[in-house]
């Protein structure tokens, strides 16, 4: 081994070029970067649908977010939305940012829930302010509540992937990263210790470098095919293998949410940017064939298509190893999960947010490479959870598809949640996992768990206290939301401004 001074990128779009742009912003002055991409081979690039910690990763790398808008078609979301989840005819989401007010060592939801003990007939969704500006298709970047210390608007983002991969890419090499447009021909291995040594490209020409990162996609060219690291399959708890995308003509309506509305066999994102819908189903082969998920997508689009719709094939897991050897493997060639929280992103920024963190200051050591598996995998295992969640609590019995869900045994680590919030009402936040209590809670009560008890410091409150808390909180909530700009006037206001 030998100090990591020159690291090489396989493969390009969202994943490669998140990559290149956050180690060359960091670490740029005592490595060189080179990526290697095709411009002749696509990506899958239906990654779409951020969470807020999006906002993060523009900001470490000075991207200015009008720009950032108007390059990538870019709007708003403030949560998703879950359509026949629970059981048809019904929705509840997943919205972004706090709900009510919390009490210190007891959260909001505690007071609600002894509302509705009372008699209460408020929605938990009353009390959230990205809720109510959601529906209401309102948004203005507030950091508070007018006048009061409670939080604003939490945000992320829709927009085209493709776009912001290029966005990136403009970026990185303007940065300083050696961006080669070629094929990849094969891998060359050190006959002792099985590390990789060089690519060679399509033109016989050979990259050397010291640390590789995979980027190739689904394929994972040097994770999988060359390194051999195994895969851990999840398909018996995401059954799900299959989606097929199309994209459609904007409509008068600019939802600043995520769609995402069960079906037979699956489910349908809906994502509204600003001058087309991205629109996808995510479903099981075993239940549906291929063409009849194409016709049912077709079936129930919001506007016209103007793409043919594509099918992508995938496993539902993890590489036993994220980092093996000289390999590190980000984005979709370290594994997959489906984009119904939409994860994929965020997945990408993290894992390169990690190896800077543990990034080798002289060679690559063992206990380095094991501590970085570590926290890959106590990570995807806790947002593995946090979707199997979604399927699991659902009250459909009307296909073998959601009564297998239903059904289906779980990881013990979501067994234990469930059972602590059912019989407690409380949820114990692992590790820095990714979905916060909030997140948790809201998509057990919208699926229907309600807990058979609450928080003991809620009785501090006299039923006139908990009535005016609720009062208070909902008139400041709506008359904030009565304020806000709609959401086309703020992606208007950010397109005049440039």
């Amino acid at each position: 081994m030998k100090p990591v001074k020159h690291v090489v990128i396989a493969g390009g779009g969202t994943a490669g070029w998140i990559t290149a742009a956050l180690l060359n912003k960091v670490l740029g002055k005592v490595i060189n970067i080179t990526l290697i991409e095709s411009s002749a081979i696509g990506t899958v690039g239906v990654g779409e649908a951020t969470i807020p910690p999006i906002l993060q990763l523009n900001n470490a790398l000075g991207i200015n977010e009008q720009e950032f808008i108007n390059a990538t078609n870019a709007t708003i979301k403030l949560g998703i939305e879950f359509e026949n989840w629970k059981k048809t005819s019904h929705s509840y989401m997943h919205a972004f940012g706090a709900i009510g007010k919390d009490f210190p060592f007891c959260d909001f939801y505690n007071f609600w829930l002894k509302g509705q003990i009372q008699g209460s007939k408020d929605e938990l969704w009353d009390f959230s302010l990205n809720y109510q500006a959601a529906k209401n298709h309102k948004f203005s970047p507030i950091n508070s509540i007018p006048n009061t210390q409670l939080p604003g608007i939490s945000y992320a983002y829709h927009f085209d992937a493709t776009l912001y991969a290029e966005f990136l890419k403009r970026l990185a090499i303007k940065r300083g990263v050696n961006h080669i447009d070629a094929k990849i021909g094969n891998i060359t291995q050190c006959p002792t210790t099985g590390n990789v040594k060089a690519i060679r490209l399509d033109d016989s020409k050979q990259i050397t470098g010291d640390l590789f990162i995979d980027c190739t996609g689904l394929c994972a060219l040097l994770i999988g095919q060359t390194l051999n690291t195994g895969f851990i399959d999840w398909s018996h708890y995401l059954p799900c293998d299959r989606a097929v995308a199309v994209q459609t003509k904007s409509n008068d309506e600019l939802k600043p949410y995520t769609r995402s509305i069960a079906h037979n066999a699956g489910w349908q994102w809906q994502i509204p940017l600003q001058s087309r819908i991205g629109n996808g189903l995510v479903y099981c082969s075993r239940y549906l064939s291929d063409d009849d998920a194409k016709q049912l997508l077709l079936n129930n689009l919001p506007s016209d298509p103007i793409t043919e719709p594509r099918l992508i094939k995938f496993k539902t897991g993890r590489r036993i190893k994220q980092w093996h050897k000289n390999v590190v493997a980000i984005g979709l060639s370290s594994g997959f999960l489906e984009p119904l929280e939409s994860t994929s992103i965020h997945l990408i920024q993290t894992a390169v947010t990690r190896l800077i963190k543990l990034f080798p200051h002289d060679e690559i050591s063992d206990v380095l490479v094991d501590e970085f598996n570590k926290q890959s995998v106590a990570e995807i295992e806790h947002i593995r959870d946090f979707i199997i969640l979604h399927y699991k609590l659902t009250k459909r019995e009307d296909s073998l598809f959601w009564r297998q869900c239903m059904q289906m045994s779980v990881p013990d680590s979501l067994t234990h949640k469930l059972n602590l919030f059912k019989q407690t009402g409380k949820i114990i936040r692992e590790n820095d996992e990714l979905f916060a209590e909030i997140a948790w809670q809201q998509v057990m009560i919208g699926q229907g768990l309600i807990p058979s008890d609450y928080c003991t410091i809620v009785d501090s409150l006299t039923e006139e206290q908990l009535s005016d808390l609720f009062i208070n909180l909902k008139t400041l909530i709506n008359s904030t939301v009565e304020k806000l700009s709609t959401h086309k006037e703020f992606i208007s206001s950010i397109k005049r401004a440039l």
